[in-house]
């Protein structure tokens, strides 16, 4: 990956006072601000040094200034003679271009360099004759017929969330090969009634295939496939007078909301995690979009705000243009955007990786919004990101629809109206 500045020094021992002045005003030149650098020696065949830091001109004083007589602090001064470097607006994206430089420069040690994680993922196996949910970190192919449902924060949330919603389902638990025999007699799953029991051909291959449909709806839609089917049925039992059986139905629904709420905005269909994040941006009076697309992360888009917009307007005016509206310009802007793709299942893996870890970080900065079942992002709310974001202030509170759900359970539980 190739950094947006490059700047080229001599030995120090060859450099006159001349030279040396000019040096100095080079490295006054550079940014006091986030950077992601690279320095590389006359032979380019050696490895280079690359990293992140907060202030690129403090942290370059210190590795290729004067060294310090007995100083332990590393210096790079007779070493390095080619500076690379790219000026970042936000953690999460020096992390990104760190991740993209360390991938092209140490392809088989950047996974440790990074402390990179598999994120935890629930795959519904397909490709097997009797399908069934399973947690996993690794995605086997970018074509397979698997599907994938995720991020997750820890291996431990993503069982949580498949056992309680495999309780409204008959799909097998087991992790057995099944080869169906009558004479087989069956787990504690299959007296429970809480399986189909495929291993004793307790039901056809065409209703387990039914059964699996219900579960790939259900996390394709975030359990929404199954709350409009249950509110139906307590509807019909609601106009049938059995109450008996609706009280049961809606018992259902309120465990379902529980799971719902529980479950994180960012666990999708893999395929289908669309969405934009938007956070500071290197550019002054700017934000920077990236936009999400099936879980991988593109390149940041730089939006005017601030007075650059302003800029911007008024040359609209000026051209007898009506000036765009922030919402049909971030639409207009991600249109334009390249969509990524990943050219892997690793490197799908390792985008997602770096999602999850912003995500799930509790002190986050910088904000993301989902697409829905449409496609469609929430462009209002996106719109008033994009000024908090802007303005350095707080995001707001989840106001989901899933969220919302959980609160007013919980009102009803405290007996609250």
């Amino acid at each position: 990956m190739a950094l947006r500045e490059h700047l080229e020094f001599r030995p120090a021992a060859d450099v006159s006072a001349g030279e040396a002045e000019r040096e100095r005003q080079l490295f006054a030149g550079l940014p006091a601000a986030p950077a992601v650098f690279c320095l590389r020696a006359e032979d380019l065949s050696l490895d280079p040094y690359v990293g992140k830091t907060v202030n690129l001109r403090r942290r370059m004083l210190r590795l290729l200034g004067p060294a310090q007589g007995a100083s332990r602090l590393l210096n790079l001064r007779e070493r390095a003679r080619i500076l690379e470097y790219s000026a970042v607006g936000s953690d999460f994206e020096a992390q990104l271009v760190l991740y993209r430089l360390l991938r092209e420069a140490f392809p088989q040690t950047y996974q440790q360099r990074l402390r990179l994680r598999p994120a935890p993922l629930l795959k519904l196996i397909l490709e097997n004759p009797y399908p069934r949910i399973t947690v996993t970190g690794r995605i086997t192919s970018l074509r397979g017929r698997n599907l994938y449902f995720g991020p997750f924060a820890t291996r431990a949330q993503a069982e949580q969330i498949a056992n309680d919603a495999l309780d409204f389902f008959l799909l097998r638990r087991c992790t057995d090969d099944l080869h169906p025999d009558p004479a087989f007699p069956g787990c504690p799953y299959s007296e429970m009634k809480m399986c189909l029991a495929p291993c004793f051909k307790g039901c056809t291959d065409e209703r387990y295939a039914e059964e699996t449909g219900h579960v790939e709806r259900f996390f394709s839609s975030r359990g929404s496939s199954l709350r409009q089917e249950l509110g139906r049925a307590r509807d019909a039992a609601s106009e049938e007078l059995d109450f008996e059986r609706a009280a049961g139905v809606h018992a259902k629904l309120e465990k379902l909301a529980r799971l719902r709420s529980q479950m994180p905005d960012i666990v999708r269909r893999l395929d289908q995690l669309n969405g934009v994040m938007i956070q500071r941006s290197a550019l002054p009076d700017s934000v920077a979009l990236f936009r999400i697309s099936g879980g991988c992360l593109a390149e940041p888009i730089q939006l005017a705000v601030g007075a650059r917009a302003t800029v911007e307007e008024n040359r609209a005016a000026a051209e007898s243009k009506a000036p765009a509206s922030m919402e049909s310009r971030i639409a207009a802007a991600l249109a334009l955007a390249p969509a990524a793709s990943p050219s892997s299942a690793q490197e799908w893996m390792e985008h997602l990786a770096l999602l999850k870890r912003w995500y799930y970080r509790s002190g986050k900065t910088g904000e993301v919004f989902f697409t829905d079942e449409s496609g469609a992002l929430p462009m209002r709310r996106v719109v008033r990101a994009v000024s908090r974001v802007f303005k350095g202030e707080k995001p707001q509170a989840d106001l989901s629809e899933t969220a919302g759900e959980y609160w007013v359970l919980r009102a009803k539980e405290s007996g609250i109206e």
